[in-house]
């Protein structure tokens, strides 16, 4: 059976960020003149700039937000504390995490996924166990976790979900935040892997996840926390959804029009959501379901295919309206009745003054929302 040239192979759905901005990361290391930590890719300056932009150089925002916090945890990672990114889902914890790994490391790739799943050897090292049998325990039978694969190398290791895992695979991590350091007892009795200058751990938490299995004491005092909150600047949040929704268009060949229109009422109507208040000042119930940034880019590509294959391309706030229930009912019967409410009341209002917003109303009352 013929294999598949690399050439010839199908694009990624999602490259890593050091695929997807290879560019601009290859342009702030040509310009970057700036003092580095040891065995970091590019200075904390162009590291920052690549995260938050550089008109100058082209490189572009690619998160949105609390800037001061992307300075925090650039420090951070200079220092001998892990990072932990907490809050809500779909605060872009993940993404932060990827971009300053790609950043400091040249790759996002180092990474252990939490869930009841995880083991020590995910965070440890595990066996071949062909070679383990053959020739007994040793370097090359040896199978090094994302962990001590990056202490050796001296990069960044991203833990995504660090509360899904049980306490005591979790506090595996304590003594290698606190020693820097790794014990390999089976190839002797002295033999240890130091993390390599460079080396250190990004996690993250989401709030609504606290008390799955709530880290101990020891190993909270090896992180610095930050809180990811979501993007509170409308115009903001209006540009991410516009960049994310044409970076997934892009490799699909596919074109829509009226995409800025609808997002104005797709982010309004997020904001209204996630904030229990309008921007009129009415106050609301507020629905359970997360009704984070990532779930409006979601909502918005969703419109756009429904209008690419089946609208000849013509976006419209309809389109968006009927992608909401998705979103909606997904944790609570109640919801439906929230979002039911804010289109009776709200969106039934604003319909009289725009035609965008009456197009929104009238397919949202032909939602089933219990």
């Amino acid at each position: 059976m013929a294999s598949l040239s690399l050439e010839s192979q199908p694009r990624s759905i999602r490259p890593p960020a050091e695929q997807r901005y290879a560019r601009e990361l290859a342009v702030l290391a040509a310009q970057d003149s700036f003092p580095r930590p040891a065995g970091w890719h590019l200075s904390p300056r162009a590291v920052r700039s690549f995260l938050l932009g550089d008109p100058k150089l082209g490189v572009s925002r690619k998160f949105y937000g609390d800037d001061p916090l992307v300075d925090r945890a650039i420090v951070s990672l200079m220092s001998q504390q892990g990072l932990m990114l907490v809050g809500e889902p779909g605060t872009a914890k993940s993404l932060l995490s990827e971009l300053l790994a790609a950043a400091i490391s040249g790759t996002s790739a180092l990474v252990v996924q939490g869930s009841a799943g995880t083991t020590e050897d995910h965070i440890r090292y595990g066996w071949n166990y062909a070679l383990l049998l053959a020739e007994g325990p040793s370097e090359k039978a040896l199978v090094p976790s994302p962990v001590l694969s990056a202490m050796r190398s001296g990069r960044i290791v991203r833990f995504e979900e660090i509360t899904r895992c049980p306490p005591e695979v979790q506090d595996a991590l304590i003594s290698i935040l606190s020693e820097k350091a790794l014990a390999l007892p089976e190839l002797g009795s002295d033999a240890v892997a130091g993390a390599t200058p460079g080396f250190n751990v990004i996690a993250t938490a989401n709030l609504r996840d606290r008390g799955v299995h709530e880290m101990s004491s020891a190993l909270k005092r090896r992180f610095n926390f930050e809180t990811v909150h979501p993007i509170a600047e409308p115009d903001f949040e209006r540009e991410l959804v516009l960049k994310q929704l044409a970076e997934r268009l892009e490799p699909t060949g596919l074109t829509v029009s009226g995409e800025a229109d609808v997002a104005d009422i797709l982010v309004r109507t997020f904001q209204d959501l996630r904030t229990g208040r309008t921007a009129e000042g009415a106050s609301l119930n507020r629905p359970d379901a997360v009704m984070s940034t990532a779930e409006a880019v979601n909502v918005l590509h969703a419109a756009a295919l429904e209008a690419a294959y089946f609208n000849d391309g013509k976006l419209s706030a309809a389109h968006v309206a009927r992608q909401l229930q998705g979103v909606v009912l997904k944790d609570s019967p109640e919801d439906g009745k929230r979002l039911r409410a804010y289109v009776d009341h709200i969106v039934k209002e604003r319909a009289g003054r725009s035609g965008a917003w009456k197009e929104f109303y009238q397919a949202a009352r032909a939602l089933k929302l219990g």
